[in-house]
């Protein structure tokens, strides 16, 4: 069975997500380091982890695989999870995929250096009503997508 999965810490989406659950009747995990309000449904699991760096990742990597959906603004764990078989896509609708994944690794790695060395890169920009909208029809097109193919 599809399996939503949601790096919780700052998502602006967990709404959407289990509105578009409810409606496939799948189940969600969302991982985070501190308690977060979640509906009271059985089918949203709440998993708090340790804190720590890329502990929340790492829960997530370890499950994930063919037929899931992560949902995450993390490079790196939507790299792992591409390399797991399921697939990632960013709270504003962008799908994470094997064409893109390397040129946002990048991206992320050169605005490091350049934050490292003083330079102010300004961060992403503001989540937005269409980063909303274009999520929602990302994540209805990508359970279609997982349910269609679904486990290896």
């Amino acid at each position: 069975m599809t399996t939503l999965y949601i790096d919780a810490d700052a998502c602006p989406v967990k709404d959407e997500v289990y509105r578009v659950a409810g409606r496939y009747g799948l189940p969600v995990f969302v991982v985070c380091n501190s308690w977060i309000r979640t509906p009271a449904d059985p089918g949203i699991t709440l998993v708090v982890v340790d804190e720590g760096p890329d502990v929340a990742d790492d829960w997530i990597a370890e499950r994930a695989g063919p037929g899931d959906v992560v949902i995450t603004s993390d490079i790196p764990l939507a790299q792992r999870t591409l390399s797991a078989g399921a697939q990632a896509l960013h709270p504003t609708g962008r799908p994470f995929n094997p064409d893109n994944i390397g040129g946002a690794l990048a991206s992320r790695a050169i605005g490091e250096h350049l934050r490292s060395m003083g330079e102010i890169t300004g961060g992403p920009r503001a989540f937005a009503p269409q980063d909303r909208s274009r999520f929602l029809q990302a994540l209805d097109t990508a359970v279609v997508r997982a349910r269609r193919a679904g486990p290896a």
